[in-house]
């Protein structure tokens, strides 16, 4: 699941350098030093579009996210973690990545 988060995130970072890139400078920040690859990813995640579609998932949505993708924990441990069954997870699971897939589109 994290890879699939990763993966919409640099493909909608790329997309939008290659629409910027003709329009504007590269970007730097106040070191001098143009971000990395990653570090534009994180700054998406955090403050894009990526962002944005998290805060609009449902909580109990949200929370299975956050436990399985930032947090990195398996099923069985999100399941003990949110005091609900494995199958509530994936269910879960599978009906935030139809949302975020939809609104990312």
């Amino acid at each position: 699941m994290a890879a699939w988060i990763w993966g919409i995130a640099i493909r909608r970072l790329i997309d939008r350098l290659r629409r910027s890139s003709a329009r504007h400078a590269p970007l730097t920040e106040d070191r001098g030093v143009a971000p990395s690859a990653e570090e534009q990813v994180l700054l998406g995640v955090e403050y894009g579009d990526l962002a944005g579609a998290l805060r609009r998932l449902s909580p109990e949505l949200r929370a299975v996210v956050q436990a399985t993708v930032l947090d990195g924990l398996t099923t069985r441990e999100a399941a003990r973690l949110l005091d609900v069954p494995r199958g509530t997870v994936k269910t879960r699971m599978m009906r935030a990545r139809a949302q975020l897939r939809q609104e990312l589109a």
